[in-house]
């Protein structure tokens, strides 16, 4: 019998998450929006953010060992990382010269829409780049006594950044023996299918922008097809698809009987999470990990801002409609 993600029957094994490109996450919530009108809103919730930053606090909300690795700087950065050791998660931040960006949710609670306003990254020079994959070498080698589970890579890349970032953190995490999942869009997912990744998670506007092509099942298979093990694919309401390189012929789907209204902006990010957690733990079954992903992935919406999950994630799971369907 099978353990939720999240309870403490796994091995302690630390999920390290890398985010290239964080941010402060700035998070309003307004009582309706009227394009070009004056909102008066209340003081924004303020977090270290990014897709990985994400990915670990809501690991450690549910008692996982993790640590998340970024690089920070400038005024915006010191914001980042006071949060960050506010928060009590692990990690590791990299000096770097550049402003680490901010990224803005308005959250309308009227309509239950949410806008999103990423700035772009600054670039880092060659040197932080080369102080970034000295810190996940040295996280993954386990001489401070922590043995890697699982290497996560989230988000998008700064301007400047190696084209390889993405299938060098799969290279490094499989030198280490340990699973690599990479979650971010464009090239680097292709990259990353191309370098064995063990789990890829894009949404279905990513993938189908990443692979040219509107069919969510032959997108994938493409990915399966460049050599990554698994592909997750969010959904939006429609809940999550998975694909594993060991069965091809067939695809799994997973869904709420109803769709929960919220705030979606962290909902992939859970996803990934509950996928790291479950590989940490050994799981290698993908419709398991594909239950916890999108019973993590609801349970994100109806928390406030990203990087939390709802306590209801475990109800929310045996909610789950899943069905297989076969690949012509």
């Amino acid at each position: 019998m099978s353990t939720p993600a999240g309870e403490s029957a796994g091995n302690g094994r630390r999920i390290i998450t890398v985010t290239p490109n964080p941010a402060v996450d700035l998070t309003y919530h307004v009582d309706g929006i009227i394009p070009g009108g004056s909102h008066r809103v209340n003081t924004p919730l303020s977090r270290a953010g990014g897709k990985g930053l994400n990915v670990a606090r809501v690991a450690h909300q549910l008692g996982s060992t993790v640590l998340a690795i970024a690089p920070a700087g400038g005024s915006s950065g010191a914001a980042f990382a006071a949060e960050l050791a506010a928060s009590g998660i692990p990690h590791r931040l990299i000096p770097v010269r550049s402003e680490t960006r901010r990224s803005i949710a308005l959250v309308d609670d009227v309509s239950g829409h949410t806008s999103i306003f990423n700035e772009s990254g600054l670039p880092l020079e060659p040197a932080e780049w080369q102080a970034l994959a000295a810190a996940v070498v040295e996280s993954l080698s386990g001489d401070d006594g922590h043995l890697a589970g699982v290497l996560v890579g989230s988000g998008s890349l700064p301007a400047g950044a190696p084209q390889d970032f993405y299938s060098a953190l799969v290279k490094l995490a499989h030198d280490a023996g340990v699973p690599a999942i990479i979650d971010t869009s464009g090239p680097g997912i292709i990259a990353a299918a191309r370098a064995g990744a063990d789990l890829l998670k894009p949404n279905n506007h990513e993938l189908t922008e990443a692979m040219g092509q509107q069919d969510l099942a032959g997108a994938a298979l493409q990915l399966i097809g460049l050599g990554a093990r698994r592909v997750l694919v969010s959904t939006g309401a429609d809940g999550m698809m998975a694909f594993d390189a060991a069965e091809p012929d067939r695809y799994w789907h997973a869904r709420l009987p109803e769709p929960l209204n919220g705030n979606p902006t962290g909902a992939g990010d859970a996803a990934v999470s509950a996928a790291a957690v479950e590989l940490a733990n050994g799981v290698i079954d993908t419709e398991q990990i594909l239950r916890a992903a999108t019973a993590w992935s609801a349970a994100a919406v109806l928390m406030p801002g990203a990087g939390e999950i709802s306590p209801r994630y475990s109800e929310l799971a045996d909610q789950l409609i899943v069905s297989y369907k076969e690949l012509p």
